[in-house]
C-alpha cells in the first residue's frame, strides 16, 4: 500500500489524486425511453461492454481490496478503454466495506473513493455489486443472508449509506443487489417464513391437507411444517414450496431497492441472477435460485442474467453439436429472461482457453486461445438484440482460481494479449458504436415454467424439444 493510499485509510475525506483526465466527464445513464437499452443523460446510447474486474496474484477468491493497488489499477484501466471497454463490474466486500452491521468502513471507502476517480479519468463507468464473502463474513452476516430479519435490515441500512455517499455520481452505472443470489432451502428463518406462509395462504391445517391432498395429522400442525425433501416428487406442496421461496427472493430485493431509491431515487439498481433462475438445467429442484426474473423485473430498473456453457456437464470444445447444445440453452435462457420487457446485460459470461485447467486434477481437454475466442465471440452475437450489455468474467487469467478463472481472462496473467481480447476489441468497437440490432424472430417451445421448477424429466423433454428448433433455425 503506498503512502498516499495509507494517509486516505485513515482519514476517508483524503483522497489520492486521479490522473489527469483521459477522457471527457461521464453522463449519467438512465433506461431508454424505450425500455430496450440505455442512454446517458445527453441521449447517447449507452451499451456496458467490459469485464468482471479482479487482478491475478491476490489470492482466491481474489482479494479486490485487501490486495488493492492504484496504481497496476490505472494501467489495467488504460488497457481496457483500448480494448473498447466502458465498464467494469466489481465486488463490494463485508471485509472491507461492512464488517460492523449499520456502519461503513472508512479504508474502505477511500479505497472505493479512488477506484471510482482512476475509473471515471479513464472513461469507464463501474458497476458495484456487493456486499459479499470474497474477505470473509463477519459473524453476524453468517446466517440465511436472504432470509434473516437481521440481516435483511443491516442490508438495507448498507445501501442507504452507500447510496448516500454516491448519490449522483455519475460513474456509477448501477448497484447490483448481490452476486448470484439463491433463496436456500431449507434454514431457521425459512422455516419460520414457510409456516407463516402456509398460515397466510391456507389459513388452516386441514386446508393444506386439502390443497395437497394428503391426510392432516398432528405432526403437520402449522408451525411445524418442514420443506419437503429436495428430492420430493412433483406436486402441489413442491409446487407451493417454489412459490414461497419466490415470494422470499421478491422481499429480499424490494426491500434493497426501496433503501436505495429512497437515499438516490436516480440510481439504477439490479441483481445479478444465476443461469438457473430459468429452470431448464437443474440438478433438482432445489438448485433453482428462487429470483424468478418475472417477479424480479418490475423491482428492478434492468436485468441481469450470468451464463455459462454447461448444458452437457462442463464444456470442453469436443464437437460441434456440444457447442450448439449450449448456444440453444443460452438463447432460452437470454430469451426469458428479456420477455419480462426490461434491459437485460449478460454480467458474466466467458470460458477457458489458452492451456490446460488444474481444476479436477488436470482431467480437462486444454483449449486454444482461439477456441475461447470462437466461443465468446458467438455468445455475444448470438444474443445481441435480446441482451444489451456484456461483462466478461474477469479481465486477465487468474492462475490462483480453482475454476475456470483460472485462464479465461482477455489477457495472460502476465497481461499478455489472447486472442479473445482481440475478439473483444472488434466486438466492443461494434456494439458500443452501432445501433444494436433489433431481437430476431424465432420459433420455440413455450418455457411450462411452474412445471419445470419441480418435474426434472418434463426439463429433460423441454430442452431437446428447444435443441431440435435451435438446430433447425441454424
Amino acid at each position: 500500500m503506498t503512502a498516499l493510499v495509507a494517509i486516505a485509510a485513515r482519514d476517508p475525506k483524503a483522497r489520492a489524486a486521479p490522473a489527469a483526465p483521459s477522457a471527457p466527464p461521464l453522463a449519467k445513464v438512465q433506461v431508454a425511453p424505450d425500455g430496450r437499452g440505455f442512454v446517458t443523460a445527453e441521449g447517447k446510447a449507452f451499451v456496458p461492454f467490459g469485464v468482471n474486474y479482479f487482478r491475478p496474484g491476490t489470492g482466491w477468491a481474489p482479494q479486490v481490496w485487501k490486495q488493492f493497488d492504484p496504481e497496476a489499477t490505472r494501467k489495467d484501466f488504460a488497457k481496457l478503454r483500448e480494448l473498447g471497454a466502458n465498464c467494469v463490474r466489481v465486488f463490494l466486500t463485508y471485509g472491507s466495506f461492512y464488517s460492523e452491521a449499520g456502519r461503513l468502513d472508512p479504508a474502505g471507502l477511500a479505497k472505493l473513493d479512488q477506484f471510482l476517480e482512476l475509473a471515471e479519468a479513464a472513461g469507464l463507468y463501474v458497476h458495484p455489486t456487493g456486499p459479499d464473502h470474497w474477505e470473509g463474513l463477519p459473524t453476524w452476516a453468517r446466517g440465511d443472508r436472504i432470509a434473516e430479519e437481521s440481516v435483511l435490515v443491516a442490508l438495507e441500512e448498507f445501501w442507504r449509506l452507500m447510496a448516500a455517499r454516491y448519490r449522483g455520481r455519475a460513474v456509477v452505472f448501477a448497484y447490483d443487489l448481490l452476486n448470484e443470489p439463491e433463496v436456500r432451502w431449507d434454514t431457521p428463518a425459512l422455516r419460520e417464513r414457510w409456516n407463516l406462509w402456509l398460515r397466510n395462504e391456507y389459513g388452516t391445517e386441514a386446508k393444506v391437507a386439502a390443497a395437497w391432498g394428503v391426510e392432516a395429522a398432528p405432526a403437520r400442525a402449522l408451525g411445524t411444517f418442514a420443506p419437503p425433501a429436495k428430492d420430493a416428487p412433483p406436486g402441489p406442496e413442491l409446487s407451493d414450496y417454489q412459490r414461497f421461496r419466490e415470494e422470499v427472493a421478491d422481499a429480499w430485493t424490494r426491500r434493497q431497492v426501496a433503501a436505495i431509491k429512497a437515499a438516490d431515487p436516480q440510481a439504477l439498481v439490479t441483481v445479478g441472477l444465476i443461469q438457473w433462475s430459468v429452470p431448464v438445467v437443474l440438478g433438482g429442484a432445489a438448485q433453482y435460485s428462487g429470483f424468478r426474473p418475472a417477479r424480479q423485473a418490475p423491482l428492478l430498473d434492468f436485468l441481469e442474467i450470468h451464463f455459462y456453457p454447461l448444458a452437457r456437464g462442463f464444456y470442453e470444445y469436443a464437437s460441434p453439436e456440444d457447442e450448439q447444445r449450449n448456444l440453444a440453452y443460452l438463447e432460452c435462457v437470454v430469451r426469458e429472461v428479456a420477455k419480462c420487457q426490461k434491459p437485460t446485460v449478460i454480467a458474466e459470461f466467458g470460458w477457458y482457453g489458452g492451456g490446460r485447467l488444474t481444476m479436477n486434477q488436470g482431467r480437462h481437454a486444454a483449449a486454444t486461445e482461439e477456441q475461447q475466442a470462437q466461443w465468446c465471440r458467438r455468445l455475444v452475437e448470438s444474443t445481441a438484440g435480446w441482451a444489451c450489455g456484456w461483462l466478461n468474467w474477469g479481465f486477465h487469467d487468474h492462475p490462483e482460481a480453482r475454476d475456470v478463472t483460472e485462464r479465461i481472462g482477455l489477457l495472460t496473467a502476465e497481461s499478455q494479449l489472447k486472442a479473445w481480447g482481440r475478439t473483444f476489441q472488434e466486438l466492443a468497437t461494434r456494439y458500443t458504436t452501432q445501433p444494436l440490432p433489433a431481437p430476431r424472430p424465432v420459433t420455440r417451445p413455450a418455457l411450462d415454467w411452474d412445471r419445470l421448477l419441480v418435474d426434472g424429466p418434463a426439463r429433460d423433454e423441454f430442452r431437446a424439444r428447444y435443441f431440435e428448433a435451435h438446430r433447425r433455425d441454424s
